[in-house]
């Protein structure tokens, strides 16, 4: 359960990188949040409402469902989107990539989570393969001032996801349906982004094509109720430290669609970063089977023993 769960996120969010570039045009890009996390939260609190499974929370919960559309669905995605305008995409996958390391020691901080050796070793391998895979653009980027403020902005929205990723354990740890909290939490998000939005005063413009159309059904439905219903359902279930490593895959299915579909060439250094990530992933959730020929040769010793006394 806990693979499928793990590859479910890795595809719905590999893939979202499409929708999210066919939305970049007429209409502002915190617009653009807002709809998506406006439709998203319409869809998902219908749907429980008609179903009879949209839970009743307390005031406390609300403030807490509140803060996690703050960190989750609101101003990590205007960070991102801030950074996307001074830093390569590639960098900012490789400083996403960072989630893997906050998760484990916000959980330390936040759930007295222990880090394991084997999430230590998994993370650097990882990060050293994100490193690589998009060496090209962090060497071409250089450190000066710009770079240096997308670096910022990517990191604040980086630590805001893991932010929202132990809000979420919170709410499970305390026994919250998931998918209620959620579909809070994105009304929320949403609210704060129409705020933003009025306080910016960004003109009010909606894309009718079909492709604007489109995308923007495909992130909502896609990227944010399934994606994110399977995705904190992972953190409950495995920890947000693991969990967080699916950030590390994300770019390498972006890459194998671009491959297919835009001709990315892979590059020595390419390479070498997608084996090292997926050693890393290996290293994270490989566990060895022991066989029960051991089991039997104990017993056969002991019985042996016995016979001889």
């Amino acid at each position: 359960m806990n693979l499928l769960l793990y590859a479910t996120t890795v595809l719905i969010w590999g893939t979202t990188w499409i929708a999210i570039a066919l939305q970049v045009g007429e209409v502002a890009v915190m617009l653009s949040v807002f709809y998506r996390f406006a439709l998203a939260a319409g869809v998902l609190l219908l749907w429980l409402s008609v179903s009879g499974r949209l839970h009743r929370l307390g005031v406390r919960d609300h403030l807490f469902c509140a803060l996690q559309g703050l960190c989750v669905f609101c101003l990590n995605f205007y960070f991102f989107y801030t950074a996307s305008a001074y830093i390569t995409s590639g960098l900012i996958a490789v400083v996403f990539s960072m989630a893997v390391l906050f998760n484990a020691v916000n959980g330390v901080l936040f759930f007295r989570q222990t880090i394991t050796p084997r999430l230590l070793l998994a993370t650097a391998l990882g990060l050293a393969g994100m490193v690589s895979l998009f060496w090209p653009d962090i060497y071409r980027g250089g450190l000066d001032a710009s770079v240096l403020f997308g670096l910022g902005c990517a990191l604040v929205g980086t630590y805001g996801f893991s932010l929202g990723n132990m809000l979420s354990l919170r709410h499970q740890r305390r026994g919250l349906d998931l998918l209620s909290t959620n579909a809070y939490a994105m009304g929320y998000g949403a609210l704060i982004m129409l705020a933003l939005v009025v306080v910016s005063g960004t003109p009010f413009v909606m894309d009718t094509s079909p492709t604007y159309v489109g995308a923007l059904l495909y992130l909502a439905i896609f990227g944010s109720v399934i994606g994110f219903g399977v995705y904190f359902a992972l953190v409950g279930r495995i920890g947000p430290g693991p969990a967080a490593y699916a950030t590390l895959l994300f770019p390498l299915v972006a890459l194998g669609i671009s491959t297919l579909v835009e001709g990315y060439q892979w590059t020595p250094h390419a390479l070498v970063g997608l084996i090292t990530i997926l050693i890393g992933n290996g290293v994270m959730f490989y566990k060895p089977r022991f066989k029960p020929v051991a089991k039997e040769t104990k017993v056969a010793a002991a019985m042996s023993h016995s016979s001889d006394v």
